[in-house]
């Protein structure tokens, strides 16, 4: 049923929003959720972008906001009877302060809004806009975890006849490769979609946590040789201690300061990046793009903002765990599967190292991700979730090139551009495909300091660091 809800932000009117509920209601039960869920229930907004079809075939009529709110609408009921934990809620544990998924049919916003504006009127989809911000649909729910939709969505109509669809998703319901997921199955029964006869082969959603409730401390079992500790906590601990005595490494360095930035690195210069790399290598050096440009980019940042030789300094990534523990979890699993691998030198060893000895270093870490690994990690996860403060001494690198969200085709096969809003950690680098590119180039996104913005970029775009 349509809420009596009409906003206007300065460009954008929302119209009406309504509550989305599952086609088939499944009985309510609760999802317990592992300690990699629970870390940060926030949404996660991305706002897909559809320029206005070039034929007439598919006129702005045709394609009309109200037939478009609908089939969304229509697709997302049947989608919900499959993943029915994105229509519930989170529920803390009276008990012990856990969060845990309530699945309880309360169902997904969706908003029809229309733009006084063009799409074109936006610029460059690729840099980040703060009118992306008026796209999105943010709930108010007064801090009450329990009275946040854990997924969110806004379609919005251009005066060009070009659409957004702007998705929110709590991190503690999807990690990336699930949002990816659902996404994909939601749009797969577009109307619209499905008159323009594009298909996609989707596996079947596995939310119960499974494996990850056993690697939780509490209903952990026996492993051979525990890893003690996981690197990216110690190193973490490090720095935090690092900051504690020396206060001046985190002068000026603020989230709410940081700049979103998207840096475009072309098939050309990740292949000189790659070939500088394996000189005097003799061919026995190979690397992928996502350790090349992470490597590349830990000496650019730690170079931007001068830190002493003597501070240590951090690169840490996302690993995802489906395929890293032992059995694999299940394909088509809906839950946080990624941890961080972490990597820490001084910075005047890292500006000494070669591009090659550090991405030897990230191949090491990666390796290090494994059952036990993860266990360690989810056992120093155990307290209340805390807010990381953006330190200039860590990078933080998260590789979405898996994960081509402009292929979620809602209107079309292709979205022109998906942009991510700021995130909970703004300061997170994101390796993202480039939907312009028909080759291997990518766009990296990332929060940057005023301080360093001028900078950052020269060192960032030279291939001889």
């Amino acid at each position: 049923m349509a809420t009596p809800h009409e906003s206007h932000h300065l460009g954008v009117s929302i119209r009406r929003t309504i509550i989305v509920r599952p086609k088939t209601l499944q009985p309510p039960k609760l999802l317990n959720l592992s300690n990699l869920d629970r870390q940060c229930p926030a949404l996660m907004y991305l706002v897909f972008f559809y320029k206005p079809p070039l034929n007439s075939n598919f006129s702005k009529n045709e394609i009309s906001l109200g037939r478009v709110f609908d089939s969304l609408r229509l697709d997302l009921e049947e989608t919900l009877s499959v993943w029915y934990p994105a229509a519930g809620r989170l529920s803390l544990n009276p008990e012990d302060g856990k969060l845990n998924l309530w699945c309880n049919n309360e169902g997904v916003v969706l908003a029809e809004a229309v733009a006084q504006v063009k799409v074109s009127d936006l610029g460059d989809l690729s840099q980040y806009n703060e009118f992306f911000e008026k796209l999105v649909y943010k709930p108010d729910f007064d801090g009450d975890l329990s009275k946040m939709p854990l997924v969110v969505a806004q379609v919005t109509q251009f005066e060009c006849g070009g659409y957004s669809i702007g998705m929110g998703t709590s991190h503690s319901l999807f990690d990336g490769p699930a949002a990816y997921d659902f996404l994909h199955a939601w749009s797969s029964n577009s109307a619209v979609t499905k008159e323009r006869g594009y298909r996609l082969e989707i596996n079947m959603a596995v939310h119960d946590r499974g494996r990850l409730l056993l690697l939780n401390p509490q209903k952990q079992v026996a492993i051979a040789n525990p890893v003690k500790s996981a690197a990216a906590i110690d190193h973490l601990y490090q720095l935090i201690m690092q900051s504690a005595v020396n206060q001046n490494i985190l002068s000026d360095v603020k989230s709410s300061s940081l700049v979103p930035k998207t840096f475009d690195l072309s098939e050309e210069f990740i292949e000189s990046l790659k070939g500088e790399l394996c000189k005097g290598m003799n061919g026995s050096f190979s690397c992928s793009t996502f350790e090349a440009v992470s490597a590349h980019l830990w000496k650019a940042r730690t170079k931007a903002f001068g830190l002493h030789k003597g501070t240590l300094v951090c690169l840490q990534f996302a690993v995802d765990t489906r395929n890293r523990l032992s059995p694999p979890l299940p394909k088509g699993f809906s839950g946080n599967a990624y941890v961080l691998a972490s990597v820490a030198l001084t910075a005047g060893e890292l500006m000494e190292s070669s591009h090659a000895d550090i991405i030897e270093k990230i191949k090491e870490a990666k390796r290090s991700v494994n059952d036990e690994y993860v266990t360690a990690y989810m056992k120093a996860l155990q307290g209340p979730p805390a807010s990381l403060p953006p330190l200039k001494e860590l990078t933080i690198v998260s590789d979405w090139t898996r994960m081509p969200f402009h292929k979620v085709g809602f209107l079309s096969e292709e979205a022109a551009y998906v942009s991510p809003l700021v995130p909970p950690i703004p300061q997170v680098a994101y390796l993202m495909q480039n939907p312009s590119d028909d080759h291997q180039g990518i766009h990296v996104r990332l929060g940057l300091p005023p301080g360093i913005l001028s900078a950052f970029p020269g060192y960032f775009l030279s291939v001889n660091l």
